[in-house]
């Protein structure tokens, strides 16, 4: 036996039958902008730009939990972002989700919301000497995470490509997605300092964003810094280990 659950945005009520139609929509669809454990796609409907985020289907045991314990990555997704809005941080609109059941277990589910027109991630100035305004952009970033952590936003998965970065006329504003993996409480010290651990960032760039973000938070700066490279180090060598155990070539 087959059902679904969904929610939709009271704004975008007239996008129900887009969610409804979904799977349809999706699999006709050739725009993928990203596929690995999950899927996404831009889909144009209604003279809107979606992203349509289909997640894998989890093995047995999670369609179980998910169906029953715990709220899908879709709907945390939705959730997440709803919360994210209302505390004045920046991520693409949710538009809703949807969850397709089978024999009562989660099988298939989807995320919706507006496609952010975005220049660029911040793995592009990560990457490039050459950038432009790269100190800048790394010193926004610096105090765009302090507004996450002084809203007590911690983002689980923060990554390079997951901050996109779009320039405005008054600066650049910075928006950040995949957030199902996102927790809402308040964060110690050295939490706050962990979560630059993932952008791989070389010491000389994590040393500006360090800057800002200890200016911002009244940190000692020294310390910050210090803690800051040391937990970036430790993450680069525990993935490092992980990949010379498989036999892959690393990058420092």
């Amino acid at each position: 036996m087959s059902t679904y659950k969904f929610v939709i945005n009271e704004e975008f009520k007239n996008l129900e039958p887009f969610l409804l139609n979904i799977k349809q929509l999706f699999s006709q669809n050739a725009h993928s902008i990203h596929k690995a454990r999950n899927e996404l796609k831009v889909i144009e409907y209604e003279g809107l730009k979606l992203v349509v985020k289909s997640f894998k289907v989890p093995n047995l045991l999670n369609r179980y939990v998910y169906a029953h314990f715990k709220p899908s990555k879709a709907k945390k997704s939705y959730d997440n972002a709803t919360t994210l809005l209302t505390l004045g941080i920046n991520t693409p609109t949710p538009v809703g989700y949807i969850e397709f059941f089978e024999h009562g277990l989660l099988k298939e589910s989807f995320f919706v919301s507006l496609m952010f027109e975005y220049d660029f991630t911040i793995r592009e100035p990560l990457l490039d000497k050459n950038f432009t305004d790269r100190d800048t952009i790394f010193q926004t970033f610096g105090e765009f995470t302090f507004d996450l952590h002084n809203n007590s936003v911690f983002h689980k998965d923060y990554s390079p490509g997951n901050i996109l970065i779009k320039k405005g006329l008054n600066g650049y504003i910075f928006s950040i997605v995949d957030i199902n993996r996102m927790e809402f409480k308040d964060l110690y010290y050295d939490e706050r300092l962990k979560n630059f651990a993932k952008l791989w960032a070389k010491d000389e760039d994590l040393i500006i964003i360090l800057k800002a973000y200890a200016k911002s938070a009244g940190m000692n700066e020294k310390r910050a810094i210090d803690n800051g490279i040391k937990y970036s180090q430790a993450h680069k060598n525990r993935i490092n280990f992980k990949k010379r155990l498989k036999g892959i070539e690393v990058v420092d």
